[in-house]
């Protein structure tokens, strides 16, 4: 359903509240009850997706991408996530009205990312602060360090202190960008003055328990993907046993470093407990690419439905300094890979058995999460449901929470 509505004066939010009530929707949503999203409303011009409670089941989790005009933000998102090279993204035109883009790889990586303009004006009539930050995970700002920082950082104070008023859960992180170009010394003093000044005006604002997470972030090498990984991990609500998985593996298999990658994107939505180190996330990244290409390459051909790369592939590269690099996968969108000695690697045996039960442990976290988002759906339209089976479908999901996920090692 898509309603149009070119008078700039109405306010969004009663529109909105109108649909709601609308009996029109209401038998429409019952008609097709699993739709995300029934209705589509449009403002003189831009797009605008009324959060309403009929239409909608789980809500993706959404990561805003703000900032000031030429800071970066949708270059960031095109390298991340549409595998654009960074040397085209200096053809990319300044944005000048929300970009919506869904993320949907797997059954952990799955949100949406809003794109804003740098001009945008929170303070306009037509802004509504309660539909943008509402439902929002986490918000990105985006601030180029090779910049004056004064009017970003009065923007990243108006910014965080309208959001946090809407909704206080909202994850704030802040990329300081485009750190390709400048000395070590330079970063680490952006960062530190910038890191200072923003939760001074936070303090000033009585706003001091806000938490701000600051990223050196350039789309030149790997940085930006590792500082996207730790925003997306905040969302995924797996994120403990995911990890607590990887630390059973790799404490039983000889293993150094582990990261359970999203093929698509490259960023890794878990990793052990080890620190992580940079070079070792660069060539775990590399290695991807290099699977990725031979695998459409040599891979086989003809039937779409037959992919070159799925949960059969594995790779094992061998660097000079006698380390491992051992890749196997998941299932189509998510790759485990190791780092570990080549002398460890003797019990490959016992490594692809505890690998076998990873895996196996990984899909009954899938499987919960999908008994979850259909708890969700159950509850959600009680009101044509018996009773009876609402309840059932809530003692199963909770008898389902209390089971645990082990890896079993010989």
């Amino acid at each position: 359903v898509v309603l149009r509505c070119e008078n700039k004066n109405f306010d969004k939010k009663n529109i909105a509240k109108i649909v709601d009530n609308s009996p029109f929707i209401h038998n429409l949503s019952r008609k097709y009850p699993l739709r995300e999203r029934v209705c589509k409303m449009e403002f003189y011009g831009e797009d605008f997706e009324g959060e309403s409670s009929v239409g909608t089941r789980e809500q993706k989790p959404r990561i805003l991408l703000m900032g000031l005009r030429r800071s970066g933000k949708s270059s960031i998102q095109k390298v991340v996530f549409h595998k654009m090279s960074p040397n085209e993204t200096l053809f990319l035109e300044s944005t000048n009205k929300i970009v919506k883009d869904d993320i949907n790889n797997s059954s952990f990586v799955q949100f949406q990312i809003w794109d804003f303009p740098g001009q945008i004006d929170f303070f306009e009539p037509t802004f509504d602060s309660d539909m943008i930050f509402g439902g929002c995970g986490a918000l990105v700002f985006v601030i180029d360090a090779q910049d004056e920082f004064s009017e970003a950082l009065t923007k990243l104070n108006q910014t965080v202190t309208k959001a946090y008023k809407v909704n206080p859960r909202i994850k704030f992180e802040v990329f300081i960008h485009k750190v390709d170009g400048v000395s070590d010394d330079f970063k680490m003093e952006s960062q530190r003055d910038i890191h200072q000044r923003a939760t001074d005006d936070l303090a000033d604002a009585g706003l001091d328990q806000i938490h701000l997470s600051f990223h050196l972030t350039s789309i030149y090498d790997h940085s930006i993907f590792e500082a996207f990984s730790k925003v997306v991990q905040k969302l995924i609500p797996q994120l403990p046993t995911l990890e607590n998985l990887l630390n059973i593996l790799i404490s039983n298999s000889g293993i150094e470093k582990a990261f359970l990658f999203d093929v698509v994107s490259k960023i890794y939505i878990a990793t052990d407990a080890s620190p992580v180190d940079m070079q070792s996330y660069e060539l775990c990244c590399d290695m991807i690419d290099v699977v990725i290409d031979l695998s459409c390459i040599y891979g086989l051909q003809g039937s779409n439905e037959i992919a070159a790369f799925d949960n059969q592939s594995s790779s094992l590269i061998k660097l000079n300094n006698s380390t491992i690099l051992y890749l196997r996968e998941v299932n189509k969108f998510l790759a485990l890979v190791c780092i570990l000695r080549e002398d460890n690697f003797s019990r490959q045996g016992v490594i692809d058995y505890n690998f076998l039960c990873f895996r196996e442990a990984i899909e009954r976290v899938f499987e919960l999460r999908l008994k979850h988002q259909k708890s969700l759906h159950l509850t959600h339209d009680d009101d044509f449901l018996d009773p009876a089976i609402v309840t059932n479908g809530r003692t199963q999901m909770n008898a389902s929470d209390g089971e645990s996920v082990d890896v079993i090692v010989t």
